[in-house]
């Protein structure tokens, strides 16, 4: 779906460029997250990669075609979430969506639809600057699906929101995978980029550090060790064992028998762990 090979990208009057050779590609039916602090070149991806930004270097291919090369058609295939909402804080939500509905030349979701996804469907008739800042973030989230997009941008899709509505954001995305939509994210949180994404590229100073997914990237670099923590005398105690050796280890088997077991665990890396680990940067 996108494909990109050393993208640059300097803005107007800097000194330094900020995309600094990006090479990428993002299959059919993929999460991939862009995760990394502020400023380090990820929102500047999504504009290009949105067409927003024009003057760049480099190769963008999406569907297949160069991203210079495609017309206004393109924006009927995407859907698109910014980070802070755009929204007209005059108009109700409903009138909000169908407004935006209007704009498109395909067929379009239901507004009762997409506002009862988000669960503002009892607010379809409030105005918008009467809403919560969670509020409009769900509704500008559930614009982006208006047009039933193949290809799907979110900008940290989960912040200003309570953990109940973006568990529900979350699942929502999941859901969009489950049903073959391709998904680029941007985030500096990493329990999103965890929890959604097939793939995660660290991005630092405008520069891909690593790309892989948050499984492969724990078990690569987690000690590969299980630790039990456990009762002795009243105190809490732990020891720990090897994983490759753990299933003839007469220790962690005496101790599963003899011992009061508090906790058993691997001792997996997080990705914050790995990510200041490759970069030498925390993700603030």
């Amino acid at each position: 779906m996108i494909k990109v090979k050393n993208l640059e990208f300097t803005y107007a009057g800097a000194g330094e460029k900020t995309l600094k050779g990006l090479d990428f590609e993002l299959g059919k039916g993929e999460v991939l997250g862009f995760l990394g602090p502020s400023g380090a070149g990820k929102s500047t991806t999504q504009k290009i990669l949105i067409g927003i930004l024009k003057d760049y270097k480099g190769q963008v291919k999406v569907f297949d075609k160069e991203l210079n090369s495609l017309g206004t058609d393109y924006y009927e295939k995407i859907g698109v979430s910014f980070e802070l909402p755009n929204l007209y804080s005059k108009f109700t939500a409903l009138e909000n969506l169908d407004f935006f509905r209007a704009l498109y030349s395909v067929s379009t979701e239901s507004p009762e639809k997409l506002l009862d996804m988000v669960g503002l469907l009892e607010s379809k008739n409030m105005r918008v600057s009467e809403f919560s800042k969670g509020m409009k973030m769900r509704l500008n989230f559930c614009r982006a699906f208006l047009n039933n997009p193949d290809l799907i941008f979110l900008d940290e899709p989960t912040s200003g929101l309570d953990p109940v509505n973006a568990k529900k954001i979350k699942d929502i995305i999941l859901e969009q995978k489950q049903r073959g939509k391709t998904i680029f994210l941007t985030t500096h949180n990493m329990n999103v980029a965890e929890d959604l994404c097939d793939r995660v590229a660290f991005i630092v100073n405008g520069e891909i550090k690593l790309i892989d997914s948050p499984r492969q990237l724990k078990l690569d670099r987690g000690k590969k060790v299980v630790r039990v923590e456990y009762q002795e005398q009243g105190k809490m105690e732990f020891k720990e064992f090897d994983i490759a050796e753990i299933g003839s280890n007469q220790q962690f088997a005496a101790l599963l028998r003899e011992k009061q077991i508090e906790t058993i665990h691997t001792q997996e890396a997080t990705l914050e762990d790995i990510f200041i680990q490759v970069t030498g940067r925390s993700l603030i």
